[in-house]
């Protein structure tokens, strides 16, 4: 399925990336001068911040705001050219209304609401899906852009704030409810996802925990191309993958015992 799900604003153009400042400020060649531009991606974007690279810029909505592009996206080499990897950390809960409303999230099926920007406690959670007969279901969404050795993965840097809100999601499925992290893998190189525990050894003990715990995990692709983004379907979840296989060990096992 290669479903269109949001296009990028009028006037969208290619540059190609100078340099990061500031963790805020990226710099690009376009038409022949450098321009500033916003990102408001606060990882690291390990790997993807080489020079000379295409970076794709949307104008910014806001006519009076000082950095008048905003990047969406970073070129990565591939060997044929280049694909895209998007590195716009806002777009993610933009993705998960839409995709709930397209009726893309099997897992969200026989839910009715949508509510953004949920809060909890003392989180403030992406979404909450509610429906006639059914337990609320939270959702927390990640942005990925970072892949080793074809496994898409998530940190890409030490996020404190990350564990808290898997923690958050244990707690609400101890009390009943339904929670679920959607990570969104915004390239197309990544053949199952995991937690980057060699990033962050602690959001992945977390993650792993939580999955074990009765978290819903699903790592959904979405294609980043010119003219907008588009849904890509999932991919499995390695720690998943890992534990249904030894669970069928331990199950022969005691058919032999």
């Amino acid at each position: 399925m290669d479903t269109l799900l949001l296009k990028y604003p009028e006037g969208s153009r290619i540059g190609r990336f100078i340099r990061r400042e500031k963790r805020f400020f990226v710099f690009a060649e376009l038409d022949g001068r450098e321009v500033a531009a916003h990102t408001n991606n606060t990882g690291t974007m390990l790997g993807l911040l080489r020079p000379g690279v295409p970076v794709l810029l949307s104008p910014a909505q806001n006519p009076s705001r000082k950095l008048k592009w905003t990047v969406e996206a970073l070129g990565q080499p591939d060997g044929k050219g280049f694909f895209w990897v998007g590195v716009n950390t806002s777009m993610p809960n933009r993705l998960l209304e839409i995709m709930f409303r397209r009726g893309l999230l099997s897992w969200a099926e026989g839910y009715a609401t949508f509510r953004r920007e949920a809060v909890n406690g003392e989180s403030r959670l992406d979404g909450l899906l509610t429906g006639p007969g059914l337990p609320d279901l939270w959702v927390e969404c990640k942005n990925v852009t970072l892949a080793e050795d074809s496994v898409a993965a998530f940190p890409d840097a030490v996020t404190v704030r990350g564990a808290k809100h898997l923690h958050t999601l244990m707690r609400l499925v101890s009390e009943g409810h339904r929670a679920a992290m959607l990570y969104v893998i915004q390239r197309p190189d990544g053949r199952c996802f995991d937690a980057a525990d060699y990033i962050d050894a602690d959001y992945a003990e977390a993650l792993h925990l939580a999955g074990r715990s009765g978290v819903e995990v699903y790592p959904t692709v979405v294609h980043v191309r010119e003219d907008g983004i588009h849904y890509g379907g999932m991919l499995p979840y390695r720690e998943a993958q890992a534990k249904a296989l030894l669970d069928q060990v331990r199950s022969r096992v005691r058919g032999v015992c």
